[in-house]
Order: C-alpha cells, then sequence, then structure tokens
C-alpha cells in the first residue's frame, strides 16, 4: 500500500483500558484533559497499556518544561518530523500548537519544504537541522554536525534531547499510521 493513499476514516483499533485499570487511565487522561483542554485520540490509543500511557505521557511533560529546548522549538522538531512521515494528525496538533504559542503558521508550513524559512534564530536553527538529520539519516550524522550545533550554545544534553524528540516522534507518527488515527475525534 502507498504510504500516502488517502486513510479510511476509521481507527482500525479503539482503545479501552485493562479491567481494574480504568481508574488509573482515566486519571493520566483527565489530567491532560484539565491541562490543554483536550484528550489528544493519540493519547487515548495508550489506554490499552497504562504503564506505557504513564511514559509517554511523562515524556511529553520532561519535554514541555524539563530540557533547555523552548517549547516552541520542540514542537516545531515534532510537526516537521511528522510532515516528512505524512502523519496529518501530529501536522495539525503541532500546527493548533505552534499557532496558541504565536508562531507564525505561514513560516512553519514554509519550512516544510525549506528548512531555511523556519520561524527561529540561527541556534535553534541549528539544533532543528541536526535533530531532522537524525531521523532521516542517523548515519550521516558526524562529530563537524554536534561541533556545529555545540558552536551555536547548545551541549551534549541539548542535542541528545533534540535527537530523542525527533525519533520519538517518528515512532508516534508510524503507531498513529499504524492504526489509522489520522486527524482527532476518531474515537468520538
Amino acid at each position: 500500500m502507498n504510504q500516502t493513499s488517502t486513510p479510511t476514516e476509521q481507527a482500525l483499533i479503539t482503545p479501552y483500558p485493562p479491567q481494574g485499570e480504568e481508574e488509573r487511565v482515566e486519571n493520566v487522561l483527565g489530567a491532560i484533559g484539565e491541562h490543554i483542554g483536550f484528550i489528544p485520540d493519540g493519547l487515548k490509543l495508550y489506554s490499552f497499556s497504562p504503564p506505557l500511557l504513564e511514559s509517554f505521557v511523562g515524556n511529553i511533560s520532561y519535554f514541555n518544561g524539563g530540557t533547555n529546548i523552548p517549547p516552541s522549538l520542540t514542537a516545531l522538531i515534532r510537526y516537521l518530523v511528522s510532515a516528512k512521515a505524512d502523519c496529518q494528525y501530529c501536522i495539525d496538533l503541532n500546527e493548533g500548537f505552534l499557532s496558541n504559542m504565536g508562531v507564525d503558521l505561514d513560516a512553519v508550513r514554509a519550512a516544510r519544504s525549506n528548512i531555511e524559512l523556519a520561524p527561529v534564530d540561527d541556534k535553534e536553527k541549528s539544533l532543528l537541522k541536526l535533530a531532522l538529520k537524525a531521523v532521516d539519516s542517523p548515519l550521516d550524522v558526524s562529530h563537524d554536525d554536534l561541533q556545529l550545533v555545540r558552536e551555536h550554545g547548545w551541549n551534549d544534553r541539548d542535542i541528545f534531547d533534540a535527537v530523542v524528540q525527533a525519533n520519538n516522534n517518528r515512532a508516534f507518527n508510524n503507531i498513529l499510521r499504524t492504526f489509522n488515527i489520522e486527524h482527532q475525534g476518531v474515537f468520538s
């Protein structure tokens, strides 16, 4: 099947918490709903496994405040990784996050075809480029690539965080695409 084929509107799987773990899942998803105003269907998918849901939400929390990388840059990394993976769900979700942060969506969309147009400064662009390269061609990442990012003021933890964020998002894209989660509201 062609990766860019038009998906049907129905998910291939409907998530439900394991018997006896409903409250655990409800507590995690409820906290997300309170924090951002809705429960993303991508997170609902994790209801099957409360430990994976908690781990995934912990990962999200880290990238929204525990790292030196600004939330707008982590969202842009997710957005551009998702665009390359053609994961419409994550494209839409991250556009919403970026818009709420006041980022120019025309510039964000233009960056899909030309990374130089990304609405970030040179320091952030260096890390963004490295994160995308790490997803697209990890074996091509060199010492010179890392040194260039360091010269822009990022440390090795920042570099690691950006690469992990990009690769975790690619895995999430693949999970969503596997189960045909292409738009918010598929589980409504």
